[in-house]
């Protein structure tokens, strides 16, 4: 599939919008099931090389429409690319952040369940959803530490690029290696690239598209080797097709992570 095949489709809308700060991506669109909840709810994080000029949540509008049809409550959020004024490190980190802690503290509000919260983040949005399980090892001397930041119950990695010294090498080099600077902070990525994290305390599932360009099926297989190695309970699936057919509702791709999310959501 190409990106034209998904972006041609007429584009779902969400429940409502929900303003979390006074910045311009301080904004989460909210995905909510028909009944009575509390509905158990997915973290959604879209990806496009951590650039907005690539893309922005409302890619993700196809997938968080199939998840709310699915019974599951999406929040999706959005976060300043590094090609946005204050974006990349701490901007774009502390933007996730904050959206992932606004879930656990005003869910409640909305009529969902927080007590187990599940990330789905694609390409970018892969390795910013497994930072933020991530990010209670941060120190207290990061820019991007948070004393008592919402706790994800478990993450799938959608053709993401977590591990970002790996992906360096693997991906294009308009989306990583040209921009890479945007995201290392005062020690390079030793407080961005969640293998620096490693053990998460959190279960992760990284499916890869067998004909990816942009996130190679090795990169899933890498990670979960050394979430693994670290203790953590890490899964790794490969299927049909490319980088696209993770977020098209119908595909093989798509409907093996909705599998995931319930199990992880309802198990």
């Amino acid at each position: 599939m190409s990106w034209p095949d998904l972006l041609g489709r007429p584009l779902p809308a969400p429940t409502q919008s929900i303003r979390i700060g006074d910045g311009d991506t301080d904004i989460v669109d909210l995905w909510l099931p028909e009944g009575e909840g509390p509905h158990p709810v997915v973290l959604m994080i879209h990806g496009g090389c951590w650039q907005k000029a690539i893309a922005d949540r409302t890619l993700m509008n196809y997938s968080a429409e199939a998840l709310r049809a699915a019974g599951i409550a999406v929040w999706n959020i959005e976060y300043r690319g590094v090609d946005e004024e204050g974006g990349g490190y701490p901007g774009t980190f502390l933007d996730v952040g904050r959206a992932a802690d606004a879930l656990m503290e005003r869910g409640g509000e909305f009529g969902l369940d927080t007590s187990k919260i599940v990330a789905f983040g694609h390409s970018a949005g892969g390795h910013l959803a497994i930072w933020a399980a991530g990010r209670h090892r941060l120190p207290s001397s990061s820019a991007l530490y948070t004393e008592d930041p919402a706790r994800l119950y478990g993450v799938v990695n959608s053709g993401g690029l977590a591990d970002l010294e790996a992906s360096e090498p693997l991906t294009l080099k308009s989306c990583l290696a040209d921009i890479k600077d945007r995201l290392e902070g005062p020690n390079g990525f030793s407080e961005t690239s969640p293998v620096n994290l490693l053990p998460l305390g959190t279960i992760q599932v990284s499916i890869n598209g067998a004909r990816d360009r942009i996130a190679p099926s090795i990169l899933g297989e890498q990670w979960t080797l050394k979430a693994d190695l670290s203790g953590d309970e890490a899964h790794f699936v490969e299927v049909p097709g490319g980088h696209v057919e993770l977020v098209s509702p119908g595909t093989e791709a798509f409907e093996t992570e909705l599998a995931a999310i319930r199990r992880l959501l309802l198990d």
